[in-house]
């Protein structure tokens, strides 16, 4: 068995627990490959390419935060992903620091669980072929540095849902929910939930709210404006730039994220850890 390692190297604490980890496969004589970014911060010769990293290696680690994680997943494929957070909310990071050795000796041992993650993909006819990305998170097509509020319509399997103006439309997945899809109002959804969400950014009508919809609906997104160009954006990281009018097509990707469960923990406790439900604390007043 082969671990690809993948690292946050904006921050300290990854790379020192990269350097530990490294250390601690090889008093063990296990297999393992940083991808060639991680490597160059932290200066080992030996290195795989990300994009070429699923086809050496059987396990991902990601050392990070959530973004590190989904960053790790576009290019792991179908292989299993042990999240370990070195962020700050961690809502996909299964494990913390400290759990990270107990983590891998369970893939070791063939005694892990896995989580399932539904992605999204957008599509987008470019030149006579269709140009494709996937999303575990989300996918935002946002109003950028046009000056006007434009108008988003939206189709759900070829019939019109509506046309929203907005400074943007965010379609997140159950597992998406917590991420940018939350801080505009929309709703947490529990993982395994089979719907996605379509959470417009700052309306401006106030009927307008998030709707949960089916994940086997296909999502049609153009924008309706006489010139523009708006981004497209998956997980985060951009995509492309949208013209007028030009359609988008999400929906349920063929492809799931594998992640190494943690079964010391669940979603419940989860929400109560990181959003702070149920408990008193500080405001600074």
């Amino acid at each position: 068995m082969k671990f690809a390692i993948v690292v946050n190297v904006s921050r300290e604490t990854a790379l020192d627990l990269a350097r530990t980890l490294g250390l601690w496969f090889e008093e063990r004589g296990i297999a393992y490959v940083f991808e060639t970014q991680s490597a160059e911060k932290l200066q080992i010769a030996q290195s795989i390419p990300i994009e070429e990293l699923s086809r050496h290696c059987d396990v991902f680690i990601s050392l990070g935060g959530d973004g590190t994680l989904l960053f790790t997943s576009h290019f792991a494929a179908t292989k299993p992903v042990i999240g370990i957070n070195v962020g700050y909310l961690g809502f996909l990071t299964e494990f913390t620091q400290s759990e990270m050795f107990g983590a891998i000796e369970k893939v070791l041992n063939g005694t892990y669980s896995i989580h399932n993650r539904l992605q999204l993909e957008a599509s987008v006819p470019v030149n006579n072929e269709i140009q494709r990305f996937k999303a575990l998170n989300d996918v935002v097509i946002e109003k950028g540095t046009y000056p006007r509020i434009p108008t988003f319509v939206i189709k759900l399997d070829g019939e019109l849902l509506s046309s929203y103006r907005a400074d943007g439309i965010i379609i997140a997945t159950s597992t998406g929910s917590t991420a940018y899809s939350m801080s505009a109002g929309g709703p947490i959804i529990a993982p395994k939930s089979s719907v996605f969400v379509i959470t417009p950014i700052c309306p401006h009508m106030l009927t307008v709210r998030p709707i949960v919809i089916s994940d086997d609906k296909v999502i049609e997104v153009s924008v309706d404006a006489p010139d523009g160009e708006f981004p497209l954006n998956c997980d985060g990281h951009f995509g492309k730039f949208l013209a007028p009018r030009e359609v988008v097509i999400v929906k349920k990707s063929a492809e799931l994220i594998n992640l190494v469960a943690n079964e010391s923990r669940n979603y419940c406790e989860i929400l109560r850890t990181k959003l702070l439900w149920g408990r008193e604390h500080n405001c600074g007043l």
